[in-house]
């Protein structure tokens, strides 16, 4: 069967892919939106660069450009992005979901899955026709399958504690009170946020407050600030905290996120 070519649109009431794997990517511009809409196939999207957003119902997965996010098929989802952003998305025809997770969730990509897509963005549409485009379709789908869930980036929470905290940092990513502190401003107690937070976050409050410190840096870095003035802003004390910090959960240093993300799109065919 052959594979739609990625700038072919399908109308989201169709109720099955004309191919079994379909590619497709776009620029969007800042705030862009995508309605509430569902289809009948599952979804991987992913963003080259910007964050974008996934909501589904009162949760919303986000994923910077080492995560990604999965959405099965007849899945109520509202996509959008706060900044200009460069994204695709993987159509999966509804037999091949079945080796993916049965509910949405944030997919780690791999190095394999990023040189994947990066070349599948450069490809012509027939190119993607061939034998060839469909082989590495399904290889991408195969290391899709294989990948280790996440969750969202940076899940939310419903807890009024809990929500409050998660809102302060949201307002003022460099807020660096303690947590007790926090705590207190919230109207609770250290102990009681420690156990909401690995209820609803499935992970420390530090934790989470790092993973919103580098969802922040990404714009910025993009945007051409230094890294000093970004540091600053954060709540760090030095450039090489921050670059530390930045490394452990992006795998590369703000730098070489930044060369990364301004680097050229090889023009298609």
């Amino acid at each position: 069967m052959p594979i739609l070519p990625p700038k072919l649109e399908v109308p989201l009431h169709s109720p099955q892919l004309p191919a079994p794997i379909m590619f497709r990517s776009a620029y969007v511009p800042a705030q862009g939106i995508y309605p509430q809409h569902q289809h009948a196939w599952g979804e991987f999207v992913y963003s080259f660069s910007g964050v974008m957003e996934v909501k589904v119902a009162d949760h919303r997965y986000l994923a910077p450009p080492h995560y990604g996010v999965w959405l099965p098929p007849d899945l109520l989802h509202v996509g959008l992005n706060r900044l200009e952003a460069h994204h695709c998305s993987l159509y999966i025809a509804r037999p091949g979901c079945t080796v993916l997770p049965a509910t949405p969730c944030a997919l780690t990509v791999s190095p394999l899955v990023r040189a994947l897509l990066e070349h599948l963005r450069q490809l012509a549409p027939d190119d993607l026709a061939t034998p060839e485009g469909a082989r590495m379709l399904q290889v991408l789908l195969d290391q899709l399958a294989r990948a280790p869930q996440a969750g969202s980036y940076l899940p939310n929470s419903d807890d009024p504690a809990l929500g409050a905290v998660l809102r302060m940092l949201q307002a003022q990513p460099g807020d660096n009170r303690s947590l007790p502190e926090l705590a207190h401003a919230a109207h609770s107690t250290e102990r009681t946020l420690m156990r909401r937070a690995q209820r609803d976050l499935g992970m420390s409050v530090a934790e989470w407050r790092q993973r919103l410190r580098v969802v922040k840096a990404m714009p910025l870095l993009e945007a051409g600030q230094t890294v000093e003035t970004i540091a600053l802003d954060l709540g760090y004390g030095s450039a090489s905290a921050f670059i530390s910090m930045f490394k452990r959960l992006v795998g590369t240093t703000p730098d070489e996120y930044r060369k990364a993300a301004a680097a050229p799109v090889s023009p298609r065919h």
